[in-house]
């Protein structure tokens, strides 16, 4: 009888944890993003016009200002307007510094030319003969480049289960092995310790073999 609880427990366990976790990522991104309502004037607030709360209006708002400016900024008049408030901004003490840096960054990552977080890399890590996932952040330049003696990559290395801490390091690229698997199956692969196969989507093996060990 204790037998089959258990079993059943962890059965129950495997369905509602995943599912509770997806839904309260997705109720915290909402909620997030329904503050974007707070721009209209409150005679425009949709919960007052319906008389009722109801989530996800102001994400769809969002998605909506974001196309929008999106849009305005890929013509000739929006690319000007763009760069003369980059101008501006770039010249505010204090709010040039963090301005520039955060535009630096995104710059790097949704450029459609740029490998930012596109390619999956193993690295050695922490000491030589261990290995881990890492992604391509981009390569060293300037005076940090002067002082490397051959090709290195910038590599962003996740902490797992929670990616969004890691270290970033400058590793050669001869020690680097590229992996095929994209983006998302290696996150995957990280944030579940390793359990879920890439490719696959499903746990690997619980218990390997001693020859896989040793290869």
């Amino acid at each position: 009888m204790m037998t089959s609880l258990r079993k059943w427990l962890l059965a129950g366990l495997l369905v509602i944890v995943p599912l509770g976790i997806t839904a309260a990522v997705l109720q915290w991104v909402i909620r997030l993003l329904d503050q974007t309502l707070q721009i209209l004037p409150p005679n425009w607030q949709p919960e007052k016009l319906l008389g009722f709360y109801f989530p996800g209006i102001g994400a769809l708002l969002a998605v909506f200002i974001v196309l929008v400016v999106g849009a305005a900024a890929s013509n000739f008049f929006g690319r000007k307007l763009v760069a003369w408030s980059n101008h501006i901004l770039s010249r505010i003490p204090v709010v040039r510094s963090v301005y520039t840096s955060v535009k630096q960054v995104s710059d790097t990552l949704f450029a459609p030319n740029g490998n930012a977080f596109r390619t999956a890399v193993m690295v050695q890590w922490p000491v030589q003969g261990q290995w881990t996932i890492g992604f391509v952040t981009g390569a060293p330049t300037g005076e940090v480049a002067g002082h490397l003696d051959s090709d290195h990559i910038s590599v962003y290395i996740p902490t797992t289960p929670n990616p969004t801490s890691g270290y970033f390091m400058l590793v050669p690229k001869a020690d680097c092995i590229e992996l095929k698997m994209n983006v998302d199956e290696a996150l995957k692969y990280i944030v579940s310790l390793g359990v879920v196969v890439p490719g696959t989507g499903k746990p690997g093996p619980a218990k390997p073999s001693n020859s896989s060990i040793k290869n």
